[in-house]
Parts: structure tokens; C-alpha cells; sequence
């Protein structure tokens, strides 16, 4: 447990454990729930949506749908973060509602893979983006290669940022807090400059707008419509995801029956409407069939709204975004481990708080560690894809807790309780499930892999757990 320190309020004889500072205003806590959804998917994923929904009005629509769906699965965590106002979030959630075991693999999958992966490929993306604008890091220069592995210059800029990023959070919260603020509010002025810019003097159409007489269906059965959506839905997922991480660090935050769900529901909104801006300008900028055609869309729209040069500027804004993502990761992901050792089913030493800065520090350093390894191993982006559909069961096992938890723990205060309940949970609950169900049998390896990343924990609950001389737990 953490390490012995004197209480102002304690006699000599007394001492008393470090705690963590609960520092975060209500707009930290926004900006760090908007800072972890808006990384780089925003920038790339219009053409995975364009392809199946070519039709101006799905192609916006389909974000707004997401929107709503992801803020029908905020409400339910809100509740739950009202109910349980501790580092850790959904870890917590789930073990309150189903046991040890599967709190403990969630809280693994984050840490081996999820969380330790997205760290490791937001601090490579945003190193291989800085290339574009300082070409000396460009990722197509090789440093080293030897024993499988690839180092090229960006890896190596992405290890340092880690370790930078690691090192101010494990300083004081309100370091990390700054710099994720800080890069938070720039890449915010930098995609509002992109819009207004656009709008004002891009060299775009208006027309592109115009769905030019076609059906709203494209012609498609009632069933390969509904496909359609869903392909489209996978990608505004995936762009919406993070929006937990307030959760995990909801034992910092002021007033956190409170902050924590208004900063959840305040946060999705907030990302909607960035989302639904950059998306207007990519469509205003060109037709959906060559947005359909680009990887890159966020590069190819500045392009013909201003020139081949504003290329470079949006490569400095997506370098910004990745780190600032990144940063959140960095910030929020120790708190689920230090939740877990404390628990006794994790490393003892991550369960320690500094004395001095009253940080998990080891639990951040833990977590550094390995995203590092995961970076060196080039294998970050493929172990990620593993488990996305595992981190979409997780999200929905967590609504359904909501419905156990309200018969079996009617007696814990809900300050703020689940708007359109039982309704919209259960939209929810129905979408995730259908989601996962369709990974499983669209993806069979992902998921067979997934699964397996998941279960290899087991052995390690194991041993934490006998190791701290608790009685096992699996239900």
C-alpha cells in the first residue's frame, strides 16, 4: 500500500497514507473527456464512411447517430459515476456489479493491449505527423533494425514523448492536467481556424451538398440499407470512443457526484459538434465520391480548399491532437491499475501514491513502461484491433451493470440518475450487443485473438489474488 506519510490533522504518533488530490475542476474534466475521444480518427475515417453511405445526408447523419447512441451509453455511466466517485471508473462498475474476475480482465485488456497500445500509437502517430512538418523525424528514416525490430526516427520520437508525458504526470496532477489542457485548446484552435477558413475562403462547393435526386435508401433493400449503416457506424464508434476516461479518474475530480456526469454529457456534446463541423467542411470541400477515394481526408480537403502547402499545417494539427490524446491516455489509464492493486489482483507496487506529489507514480511508470515495449514492437496497431470488440463488450456489460446495480445495491445515493431510464440503456444495451454479435462473425480471427489476449490474464488473478490472501472471487 502506499507509503506512510504525516497528517496535518494527526498527532506525532499517528500517520496516515498519501491520497490522491482530488484537483480537477469541471473543465478539466471536459476538456480531458473531449482531449481523449478527438485523436486522429476524425482526420481519417470519412472514407469508410462515405464508401457505404454516399448520400450527403447519410454521411452526416450516421455522425449524429453515433452521437446520440454514444451519449445513450454516457447517461448509464453517468449514473454509475454519481454512484461510485473513485478512481477507476468502469473497473469499479463492473466489479460491483459481477466480481473480481471480470473487473480484473477488463482492467488487463486495458493495460496490456488497449490502453498501453493506443499510448504507444498516439505518440508514434504524432511523431510521424511532426515529420511532415520537421523532416529530420521523418518515420522513413531508419535508425536501427535488428531482431525484428524496426526503429525508425518517429518510433524514437514517439518513445520520448511517452516518456515525457509519463514523467510531468508523475510529477503533480496538475501538471498533467495543464498539458493536457494546453494541447487540448490548441488542437481545438487549430480544427476552428480549418473550419471558419474553410467556409470563408476555402475554394469549395455548396452543391456538394446536393444528393442529386437519388433515393435516401440508394436503392437498397431494407436490409442492405440497414448494413450500410452499420459498416458506417463501426468507424463513428471508433471515433467516438473515450469518452470513459472521466470515469477513471473520477477520484480527482471536484465535486465528482456531480462534475463527473455533467462532464460526460457536456463532453459528448462537445465532441459532436467539433465532428459535425469538420465533417460539413470536408463535404463543402469536395462531392462524398472523392472523399470516398481519400485515406487521408483532413489533407486532401485543405488541399483543395487552400492549397498543397496547408497540407503541412494540418499535419501540425494532427500531430497536436494525437499527443494531446495521448496525454489523456497517459493521465487517466494509471488510475485503473492503481484501482486494481489496491484491490490486490495487480502489481503491489502500483498500488502506491507518491508522498511528495500524490500521483500513482508507479502505476504510471508501469504503464510507460510497457507502452514503450509495445512501441518498440511495431505490433501496437494489430494487438489493438484484437480487442476493439472486446472494449465494445466491456461498454455494454457496463449499461447492463446499471440494471443490476439498481436491484441489487438500491440503497447507494444516486445524485444523478440515468435520463430515459430504462429506455435508453437499453438501445444501448440492444446496439452493443448487435455490434459485437456481427465482430464475431464478420471477424472471427480479431476476436478468437481478442478473446485469448483477455483469458491469458487469468493466471495472473490467480496469483494476485493468493498472493494478497483474499478469498477468490469469480461471480
Amino acid at each position: 500500500m502506499g507509503i506512510p506519510v504525516a497528517s496535518p490533522l494527526s498527532t506525532k504518533s499517528e500517520k496516515a497514507e498519501p491520497t490522491l488530490v482530488r484537483g480537477l475542476t469541471l473543465l478539466d474534466s471536459v476538456l480531458l473527456l473531449a482531449s481523449g475521444i478527438i485523436g486522429s480518427s476524425i482526420f481519417l475515417t470519412a472514407k469508410d464512411i462515405a464508401g457505404p453511405l454516399p448520400q450527403p445526408v447519410l454521411f452526416l447523419g450516421v455522425w449524429v447517430l453515433g452521437g446520440v447512441i454514444s451519449l445513450f451509453g454516457c447517461v448509464a455511466f453517468a449514473e454509475l459515476g454519481s454512484m461510485f466517485p473513485d478512481s477507476g471508473g468502469q473497473y469499479i462498475y463492473l466489479r460491483e456489479a459481477y466480481g473480481d474476475l471480470p473487473a480484473f480482465l477488463y482492467g488487463w485488456m486495458l493495460f496490456s493491449v488497449a490502453n498501453g497500445g493506443s499510448i504507444a500509437a498516439l505518440a508514434v502517430a504524432s511523431a510521424a505527423y511532426m515529420g511532415q512538418v520537421v523532416p529530420v523525424i521523418s518515420q522513413e528514416h531508419i535508425v536501427v533494425s535488428a531482431l525484428g525490430i524496426t526503429l525508425t526516427r518517429a518510433h524514437v520520437v514517439g518513445l520520448l514523448l511517452i516518456a515525457v508525458l509519463t514523467y510531468v504526470n508523475v510529477v503533480g496532477l496538475r501538471w498533467g492536467a495543464l498539458m493536457q489542457n494546453v494541447s487540448t485548446w490548441t488542437k481545438f484552435a487549430a480544427m476552428a481556424t480549418f473550419v471558419v477558413l474553410g467556409f470563408a475562403i476555402g475554394k469549395g462547393h455548396w452543391s456538394n451538398f446536393s444528393s442529386h435526386g437519388a433515393s435516401l435508401t440508394m436503392g437498397l433493400s431494407p436490409g442492405q440499407f440497414i448494413s450500410a449503416m452499420g459498416i458506417g457506424l463501426i468507424a463513428v464508434f471508433w471515433a467516438y470512443d473515450g469518452w470513459v476516461y472521466i470515469t477513471w479518474v473520477a477520484g480527482e475530480v471536484k465535486e465528482p457526484r456531480r462534475n463527473v456526469p455533467l462532464a460526460m454529457v457536456l463532453g459528448i456534446l462537445v465532441v459532436g459538434v467539433i465532428y459535425m463541423a469538420m465533417n460539413l467542411t470536408y463535404v463543402y470541400a469536395m462531392p462524398l465520391s472523392e472523399i470516398a477515394q481519400h485515406e487521408t481526408i483532413a489533407h486532401a480537403a485543405a488541399t483543395v480548399l487552400f492549397s498543397p502547402r496547408a497540407a503541412i499545417w494540418l499535419s501540425a494539427t494532427i500531430a497536436i491532437s494525437c499527443f494531446s490524446a495521448a496525454a489523456t491516455c497517459t493521465l487517466s489509464g494509471a488510475r485503473v491499475y492503481l484501482a486494481m492493486a489496491q484491490d490486490g489482483v495487480f502489481f503491489k507496487r502500483m498500488a502506491v501514491i507518491h508522498p511528495k506529489w500524490r500521483t500513482p507514480a508507479f502505476s504510471l511508470i508501469g504503464q510507460g513502461i510497457w507502452a514503450a515495449i509495445l512501441t518498440l514492437s511495431g505490433r501496437y496497431d494489430q494487438l489493438y484491433t484484437y480487442v476493439i470488440f472486446g472494449m465494445v463488450l466491456s461498454y455494454t456489460l457496463t449499461v447492463i451493470a446499471l440494471f443490476i446495480l439498481r436491484w441489487k445495491r438500491p440503497d447507494i445515493p444516486r445524485p444523478y440518475r440515468c435520463a430515459g431510464y430504462p429506455w435508453l440503456p437499453a438501445i444501448y444495451v440492444l446496439v452493443g450487443t448487435a455490434w459485437t454479435l456481427n465482430t464475431i462473425i464478420t471477424r472471427p480471427l480479431e476476436a478468437f485473438w481478442g478473446t485469448t489476449i483477455v483469458l491469458i490474464g487469468v493466471p495472473g488473478y490467480l496469483y494476485w489474488k493468493r498472493s494478497s490472501k483474499k478469498p477468490l472471487s469469480v461471480s
